[in-house]
């Protein structure tokens, strides 16, 4: 775990040793676990802290300072990242994971549990349903995405969780042009407006990675998000 401590810190972040072991646990209950089903492809170590637990915790790069109590959605939440990692540094944060797949949202609950993470949530849905429950719709300060869609169907899932004034955060890879080309006429459509695509530089990865991030400047239309698919096959243009 010391090259997750090191890496750490080039965010800006001084894990502890209670930290540190809380991502140990969570390690080697994601191998565990992915020996009954897939939750990751990504099974070497140093690979999962580099990949997974120091890209997750690339987003502090784009939140300086950091601020507290704030109420975050994963869409997507799959095997926990990026918002278990960031859970685990910032316990203040209340957290809802967001994830389609039954037995990933099993996983998920069982890190909560094993870690005893409070103000943590898992929600088994589609986010094109989800969005549009009162209860759901419109109420986070942050909404995060990782490995989910390009851009033109993300931020269509994304925006109409996003209360107005909130952000969205989209972690990209090297090559994300014609992402970023095909979307550009797609924020304002659904209330949003790109602030700014921030280069990273992940230690133990070398390639270079990209947080899209988006503000939420005026309330998305109650049509979007489309109904269960659409946005990824008919993504708006």
């Amino acid at each position: 775990m010391e090259r997750l401590r090191e890496g750490a810190r080039t965010f800006g972040i001084e894990l502890d040793d209670e930290q540190l072991r809380a991502f140990q646990i969570y390690l080697d209950e994601l191998l565990a676990w992915n020996q009954k089903f897939n939750l990751t492809s990504i099974t070497d170590p140093d690979q999962i802290i580099s990949k997974h637990f120091l890209d997750s915790l690339s987003l502090f790069t784009v939140l300086s300072p950091q601020p507290s109590a704030l109420s975050i959605l994963d869409l997507g939440a799959g095997a926990g990242f990026p918002v278990v990692a960031l859970k685990i540094v910032r316990p203040d944060w209340r957290v809802t994971l967001l994830e389609a797949t039954r037995k990933k949202c099993d996983f998920l609950q069982h890190m909560l549990d094993v870690l005893q993470l409070q103000d943590a949530r898992v929600l088994w849905g589609r986010a094109e349903t989800i969005a549009h429950e009162a209860s759901e719709r419109e109420q986070y300060d942050l909404v995060v995405a990782r490995a989910v869609a390009e851009l033109s169907a993300l931020a269509e899932y994304m925006l109409p969780f996003a209360k107005p004034l909130g952000v969205c955060v989209a972690w990209k890879g090297e090559q994300i042009e014609a992402e970023l080309n095909a979307a550009k006429n797609v924020y304002g459509q659904l209330g949003g407006r790109l602030r700014e695509v921030k280069a990273v530089q992940v230690p133990g990865i070398e390639q270079q990675r990209h947080l899209v991030v988006i503000e939420k400047v005026s309330r998305t239309p109650r049509t979007y998000p489309r109904r269960e698919g659409v946005p990824s096959k008919k993504p708006l243009t």
